[in-house]
Order: structure tokens, then sequence, then C-alpha cells
């Protein structure tokens, strides 16, 4: 099979976030501050970038740099930045950032510097900058994503941690800065962890380090850190009665009765509304007229959001997704989903998506293959693929890192997945592309795991209402021809992901002809079906490793397909081929998983043309 936080905040949103993080990471007693915002819209501001160069040193294991030999964060270590004297008085601690040598940030560093390819543990990396504090503002160090765990010191200061590999998050540096030369360093541990998430058996690369983009937000005291726009989410839909926007928006440090106002010109909206105790504003408001944003009209409306002196301007597209039946309603018709699985790895160079070139090259291949949708596995990705999906009118599935055997039994770590699953919707719930939030990706079948996945879907609906749950389901194993789908997390489900690869794991190609499948009366994803081949490599249908035989896999699933009444979209594994550690035949995968329609350089394989021809005509599947 494919095996491949931060703020003290108002609301309850995020005080299982912290709970999460302190029981996760091993912090100093004396040392840790106090976590903060999560800042939502922050490409939909005016930052300051980081990135660019930075100096990097490698703390080899034990990582003396970062930990004490209890395994707790040291403070006096790199953190402090300090230089060793060259002519006398006392040693620093053998390290100087000063003469290290520099790597582009964004980035992993495994593929930039080829010393560390398969490193797995710390980096530390560190950066100066100038910077000019302004009297009544807050700044905030804001990094996109760094893989796993990172701990961030400005000016000397410890000023937060954060547990999570591809989440934003945000540390408060209002106190720390200083008019003028700045510094800043961060740690990043990538060494994986039987109770982390995900665990320690992934079959994807490992990619470690600050790979995503890291800014510097500043604003005024009071300001909006959160907000919701959606479609008004009835229990029935009714295109001719979907006119009523909803929603809060959040101020950070407004008292109860602060003024919040929210415009979307083009719709006839202007509205105000007051903060609560919590600095949270409610507001419903009908528009004059609103296109629905869909894969055929991906319609995005400029929403200006204001309170007092802050205000931001997001783009923004308004849908209705749910389910109804066995069916997906998209402003209240069927609709199949004509997609694929998708990495975070980067078409042509290799390593983490990063930039807006490896996104347009993604979106590329999804466009050229005729696909609606996109299942970005397994992991939430860079914000830029739900921007660009939102522009494009790409469908998305979205979900967190729990693949496979995580440990279920262990309480901190459902907070850990809890806050995983706060910092993704919370980043995300305003982009009309995302139309599935998914929980979990190829779990055991036993009560524990159905306990914890169950209770982290209704946390999901507990905080975005508006889309259906899903996860990825594998199994069951075939008995003759039957295959009956009674995993009892499909009870949590509104829509079942289905993982399976007759022709390629388990049985021959043709064996799916005459397979019966049972599921429950729900809507049913494809999620991943396939087989390996290398582009280039040719010879029958049945010749593993061939560019004929993953078709033929696929032709025999297609008929399998077309008998079951509830499927409603079919996701291939995978887009394009990307590394994995574990896929070591040379010549054939060479640290590749092969299941890719296109190569790793982009180049199309077979199996890439026949969805083309099969989206383009839409033959396999209905969407009634």
């Amino acid at each position: 099979m494919i095996r491949l936080a931060f703020s003290v905040h108002k609301s309850s949103f995020y005080r299982i976030a912290i709970a999460s993080l302190a029981c996760s990471i091993p912090l100093a007693s004396h040392a840790q501050q106090p976590l903060k915002t999560l800042l939502v819209g922050v490409d939909h501001r005016t930052v300051t970038s980081l990135n660019g160069d930075w100096h990097y040193l490698v703390d080899q294991p034990p990582a003396r740099g970062l930990y004490t030999l209890e395994g707790k964060v040291r403070d006096n270590g790199y953190g402090l930045n300090t230089h060793p004297n060259i002519s006398s008085g006392p040693h620093n601690e053998e390290y100087d950032f000063a003469t290290a040598p520099t790597m582009k940030i964004p980035g992993d560093w495994n593929t930039q510097d080829p010393t560390l390819f398969r490193y797995e543990g710390v980096v530390w990396f560190q950066r100066d900058f100038d910077f000019q504090p302004k009297p009544g503002t807050r700044t905030f160090l804001h990094i996109g994503a760094a893989n796993y765990k990172s701990f961030v010191w400005v000016n000397q200061k410890r000023i937060c941690d954060h547990e999570g590999g591809f989440t934003p998050f945000d540390c408060e540096v209002t106190a720390a800065l200083k008019p003028g030369s700045n510094f800043v360093v961060i740690a990043v541990d990538s060494t994986r962890h039987i109770d982390d998430i995900p665990g320690i058996g992934i079959d994807w690369f490992n990619y470690g380090g600050l790979h995503r983009d890291v800014s510097l937000v500043t604003v005024p005291t009071q300001f909006i850190d959160d907000y919701d726009v959606h479609l008004r989410h009835d229990t029935t839909f009714s295109p001719a009665a979907a006119d009523t926007l909803t929603g809060y928006v959040h101020v950070e440090g407004a008292p109860a009765g602060t003024a919040v106002t929210v415009r979307v010109s083009e719709a006839g909206v202007d509205t105000t509304a007051k903060t609560d105790a919590n600095g949270r504003a409610a507001f419903e408001v009908k528009a004059s007229h609103l296109s629905l944003w869909s894969p055929e009209t991906p319609k995005l409306y400029k929403v200006q959001l204001s309170s007092g002196q802050d205000s931001l301007t997001d783009d923004i597209g308004f849908r209705d997704i749910r389910v109804d039946g066995t069916r997906i309603l998209l402003n209240g018709k069927s609709v199949f989903l004509q997609g694929a699985n998708m990495h975070a790895e980067a078409p042509y160079r290799t390593g983490r998506v990063n930039n807006d070139e490896d996104v347009k090259n993604i979106f590329g291949f999804l466009k050229d293959l005729n696909a609606n949708f996109v299942r970005l596995c397994h992991y939430p990705h860079d914000e830029r693929m739900e921007r660009m999906a939102d522009r494009e009118g790409v469908m998305i599935w979205s979900e967190i890192p729990i693949w496979q055997r995580i440990s279920y039994d262990k309480p901190e770590v459902y907070a850990k997945a809890v806050n995983m699953l706060n910092e993704m919707i919370r980043r995300d719930r305003n982009k009309a592309s995302v139309i599935l939030w998914s929980v979990s990706n190829e779990t055991p079948n036993n009560p524990t795991r159905t306990k914890f996945l169950t209770d982290l879907a209704n946390e999901a609906r507990r905080l975005d209402a508006t889309r259906p749950i899903t996860s990825a389901l594998i199994g069951p194993h075939p008995k003759g021809n039957q295959m009956v789908q009674d995993d009892p997390l499909t009870n949590a489900l509104d829509v079942i992901g289905q993982n399976e690869y007759i022709g390629w794991y388990e049985g021959r190609p043709e064996d799916a002809d005459t397979m019966t499948w049972t599921f429950p009366q729900k809507p049913v994803l494809f999620s991943e079906f396939g087989a390996e081949a290398k582009f280039g490599v040719h010879g029958g249908k049945n010749e593993r490793w061939a560019e004929e035989q993953q078709v033929n896999v696929y032709e025999h699933q297609f008929v399998m397909i077309n008998k079951i009444p509830q499927v409603r979209g079919l996701i291939p594994w995978v887009l394009m081929d990307f590394r994995s550690p574990v896929r070591n035949i040379p010549k054939l995968q060479d640290g590749f998983n092969r299941k890719g329609l296109i190569s790793e350089d982009g180049k199309q394989k077979q199996a890439f043309l026949l969805f083309q021809k099969t989206y383009k005509d839409r033959s396999v599947g209905k969407a009634e």
C-alpha cells in the first residue's frame, strides 16, 4: 500500500492546542514563554520577508547544542548566538553562525546540502535582520511550516516552540525586538518518534528544515487574527436562496463591543458587528447577488475585514458542499471527483513544494489530466496550493498526518492530533476549493483507534460544520470475489475513502473484473489505487514495472469501479513519482515510489494518457 501551536487565545479554540504542546515538547522549565496567536490570512497582509540565505549548523545526535542529557531544551546553547573569542576569554559552546555556511529558506536541508540528504536530526538556522519597532503595534515571527519540532530565539530570548511539520505558527517577538540590528535563531528537529504525528514508519521522504515562508508580521495592538466568511449552510440547499453570508471575525485584544466591518462590495455586502467578551464578532448578512464558486466558474470575491486600525482583504469563493445519501452535492448538483493524489514534492527539482513555480507546475499537470480534484496527501500542503486551487477551480481533500500506526492509546497523542486539526482548519476554512477534511489514512481497525478517530471527526465537525469529513480506509481483504467494507470508522464519516491495490499488492489485474463490493450507503471515493511503472520501461501488459502493466491494472480497476453504484470519485495513486526511502529496487525505484502517472521530471506515462482520456470522456463513474 502507499506507506508512503500557539496562542493564549481568548476563545476555547486554542486551549487544547496549548495543552497539546505542553504535553508533547520537552521544555526547559524556567524559560518557556507563553505561546502566541496563530494568524490567519498572513499571505494577504503586508509582511517583512525573512526568506533568503540563512546560516546553518548541524547538531549531530545526541544534539548537545539543543538538548541536555535529560532531554530538556537548553537555553544557554546555540540560541544565544555568541561567537568564539579567538584571542582571550572564556570559550563559547564551540560554534559560530557568523562563519557558518548558508542555505535558502524556505527549503529543506536534504536537497540543499548533499551531506544532509538522509539526515534526520537537529539543524540550527540563524539570520540577522534590521527592524524599526513602531509604537502601538505588535510583531510576530510567522513560520509557514518547519519539520518537525521547532524552537525559536530572538536576540537571545527563547520565544516559542512548536510541534508539527506541516502547519504554520506565529511567535510574538514584540518585546524581544530592538531598533536596528536583530537576529533570530531557530532549531529544527526532524527526528521521528513513535509518539509523533506521523510516527516512525512513513513511506515518504522526511524532509527537514524551514520548508515554507518565514516573515515578520506587524499589526496594531488590537488586530484580526482569525475569521470565517462563508455561505450560510442551511439544512437544505436552494440555489435561489443562496444569498446569505455568515461567520465571524475575531479581534485579538479587543474589548467587548468593538466594531468589526465586513465588506464584499461586488456582492453588495457592507455590515458591522460587535465583538463579544471573547473578542469574537459574529455576523449574518444578505448579499444582493452571488455567483457561486465551482470548477467551471471559480468566482472569488474581495472580502474586506476591518476593525479599529487593522484591516485586511482576502479572496474568498462561496459555495455549498454536502452529502445527500450516496451523492456529493456542490451547490445542489451532484458532482463526480476526477483527480489524483499528490505529495508535496516539487516537480523536476524534488524537495518540498515551497514556491509559485512548483505550484504552477503541479496545477499544469492537473489541468492537462482534465482533473477537477486533488487529494493533498498525507498532511497539509503549502497554502499556495489552496490559493491556486481556489483560482483554478480544483477541489481539494486536505488531511492531517495520521498515517497508519500511531499511539492511539495515549491522550497526549490525541491532543497533538486535535492541535494539528485545529491548525489545518483554521488556516484553510476560507478556501472554497477545500471540500473535504480527512482525519487519517490507512489506520488499523481496532476499538482504540476507532474511538480516537471518531472523536477527531466530531472535533472537525465542531470546528467546521460546513464540510464533509472523510478518511482513507485500507482493507478488507477479498474473500473470493467479495469485498465487504465493514470498518466501524465508516459510521463517523460522511464520505468513505477506499484504498485498494488489486493487481499490484494482491491478486491479478483481471481479478478486479469480477470483484463485488459492499459499502455502507454513503458516497465512496477510490482514494488510492494503482501500480508502479518506471517511465520508459515497456513490456507486456502483465510485466511488472512496465508502463503497459500500469495501464492494464487501471483498465481492470475501471471495470470494477463502474459496477459500484455509490462511487463518487477516482483518486489514483499518485500524480507524480515521489521520493521514499523504503523504495530501494535499483534502476527501477532508486528511492522513488513509481506509482506516478508522470515521472518526477514531468514525463507523462501511458497511464497519464489513459486518465486524461477517461476524465475527458467521463467514462468511469457517475455523479448520480
